[in-house]
């Protein structure tokens, strides 16, 4: 499974995990993170998760099991030679960064997740109406499966591989080893991570809430930037 990633330099350099139907360069780059940590000196490593940008996209399932995209993580740090990393995940990517502690926590010093909460959004979606929108257009009737696949196929995305990581990445958690530091983050106006400032709180975590912010706009939010650099420092 060949893995395409970037790496910004800098000092710690810093592991970013972007979400579902999207790139490293759309997530990270384009709203402006990997700049953020090179002002203050970090580096960056970006993955395409499998299934997206330039990575391999398989159409099994059981590819996109989360251990699966944790590993292809772990073998991203490996081939750096870096044993120990600061690790932001946005939306899918903290589930993947999250199953990635579980798979190795002695490669994770401290987690920012962003954009997610307990409720895992594919396992909310009926996976007959997904495979009809994809392969014939019918629209659902959520309206999330919609507006999450519609500009992934619109820009050309590989909808069997899409198909494959939500069967794949159904019902994962944000379980994390205890002994790990988090900081959860989330847009205020983002009713995908419902009920994750009560998660963080029975975990002792931190949480950060971005007023007004959607799913979106808060990977731009110069506030989120902030509080996970402070959080990393």
């Amino acid at each position: 499974m060949r893995i395409a990633f970037d790496t910004a330099p800098g000092e710690r350099p810093v592991l970013l995990v972007h979400g579902f139907a999207s790139t490293a360069a759309v997530t990270w780059s384009g709203s402006g993170w990997v700049r953020a940590l090179g002002e203050v000196g970090r580096g960056a490593i970006t993955p395409d998760l499998r299934g997206h940008g330039r990575s391999d996209k398989p159409h099994r399932p059981d590819d996109y099991l989360p251990r699966q995209l944790a590993a292809d993580l772990v073998a991203v740090l490996d081939m750096l030679e870096l044993e120990q990393v600061d690790v932001i995940g946005y939306s899918l990517g903290s589930r993947v960064v999250a199953a990635m502690a579980r798979l190795a926590p002695e490669r994770v010093r401290s987690l920012v997740l962003g954009g997610a909460g307990p409720l895992e959004l594919f396992d909310t979606w009926d996976q007959g109406e997904v495979n009809r929108f994809l392969r014939s257009g019918d629209l659902p009737s959520d309206p999330t499966i919609a507006a999450v696949f519609g500009p992934a196929i619109i820009a050309g995305a590989d909808r069997e591989a899409l198909m494959a990581c939500v069967q794949g990445m159904a019902g994962s958690t944000l379980d994390v080893p205890v002994g790990i530091r988090q900081l959860f983050v989330a847009g205020g106006a983002d009713q995908i991570p419902a009920g994750v400032a009560l998660l963080a709180a029975e975990r002792g975590a931190g949480y950060v809430e971005l007023p007004g912010r959607t799913h979106l706009s808060a990977l731009t939010a110069r506030e989120f930037k902030q509080a996970a650099l402070e959080f990393l420092t």
